[in-house]
């Protein structure tokens, strides 16, 4: 449920309807990547805060500065707090604005990829390392070579390949690249330089990676999400099309491309042969949560799949203060996702 239709919400009642609590009630926290490292599950959210930033649709009041690392035995039990791993002024590049971020392993290194504005106001993605899932992390001097736009996911394929799939319209200034360089100026309206309805969509990007997982290894291509007659989503397909926090996961030898439909509040989906897609639009995941954003992941665990994702019950609907959830996630017999009420 979106923030602008909460003014007369009960709160005690939707909480009572939801089919999860809040893992983490000590802060506010958001945009689950969650991984499985040395058989227990690793949770990697933003870490929200309340830094007095006005609120508008640049998304400037998300004005996050560190991020915390957290651990489960397993998706019914305690959860840990192993602190704060990685804060922006130990950033060389970054100023502002640690957003969403994603961690994977190789050769028992540990690397977090995570979003933040430089000092020019733009979006990059930058990757910090650890010897343990728990942090903490140290920072590389500069943020990836020509990386732009928010909400890293990597995603190790079944022949050890990296990729990355990035993107986020709006504040994440995915619109701003369509022509190779950002463009424009950060006070200007976030619908700036988007397609025109009738349009193909904007698309998340997916890169392999360079073997030190450092750098992209290619050029980013586009993340295609086509409909059922093979046609690229359209921009004015809103319940459809991506808007942000790309996730990938494999099941039944089939990949997963999920991602958010931002305003219009969804957890969707869609399915492809490779990493790069392209990827036939299969349905929702995720029905509205109460506050404005959705962010989630997908990861198997003791042979059971879950959902992780957050909402804004715990602070009442304020949109920048989310708290992090996990629910089971199902498939049918054909392999597509069933839906998942997030209220009963």
């Amino acid at each position: 449920m979106p923030e602008d239709n909460i003014d007369h919400v009960n709160f005690d009642d939707i909480n009572a309807k939801a089919i999860s609590s809040p893992l983490v009630k000590h802060m506010y926290t958001a945009d689950p990547a969650v991984h499985v490292f040395e058989n227990k599950i690793y949770i990697y959210p933003s870490h929200d805060i309340n830094a007095g930033e006005a609120f508008d649709d640049l998304g400037s009041h998300f004005a996050m500065k560190d991020y915390h690392v957290f651990s489960m035995d397993h998706p019914d039990g305690e959860i840990a707090d192993h602190g704060m791993v990685l804060h922006v002024d130990d950033v060389p590049w970054a100023t502002q604005q640690m957003w969403d971020s994603d961690c994977c392993e190789k050769k028992g290194k540990y690397y977090l990829f995570f979003s933040a504005k430089d000092a020019a106001g733009i979006f990059r993605i930058g990757v910090a390392i650890s010897d343990s899932p728990k942090g903490p992390f140290k920072a590389q001097a500069a943020a990836i070579e020509n990386s732009f736009s928010i909400d890293p996911c990597v995603f190790k394929d079944n022949n050890s390949s990296y990729y990355i799939y990035f993107g986020g319209i709006w504040g994440g200034q995915l619109q701003r690249w369509r022509e190779g360089k950002f463009n424009g100026q950060n006070h200007e309206s976030p619908t700036a330089f988007l397609p025109l309805n009738k349009e193909a969509a904007l698309c998340a990007k997916v890169a392999k990676l360079s073997d030190d997982l450092l750098n992209f290894e290619e050029t980013p291509k586009d993340v295609v999400i086509k409909d059922e007659n093979g046609i690229p989503i359209v921009q004015g397909d809103i319940n459809r099309r991506f808007f942000e926090a790309s996730w990938m996961h494999v099941y039944n030898g089939k990949y997963y491309f999920s991602y958010s439909t931002g305003d219009t509040h969804l957890i969707c989906y869609a399915i492809g042969d490779n990493p790069y897609g392209p990827f036939t639009y299969a349905g929702v995941i995720l029905e509205p949560v109460i506050g404005w954003t959705t962010h989630h992941s997908i990861v198997e665990f003791n042979s059971k799949w879950y959902l992780f994702y957050h909402d804004s019950i715990l602070s009442k609907g304020v949109t920048h203060l989310r708290s992090i959830k996990v629910t089971e996630l199902t498939y049918d017999a054909n392999g597509f996702i069933h839906t998942i009420k997030p209220y009963k």
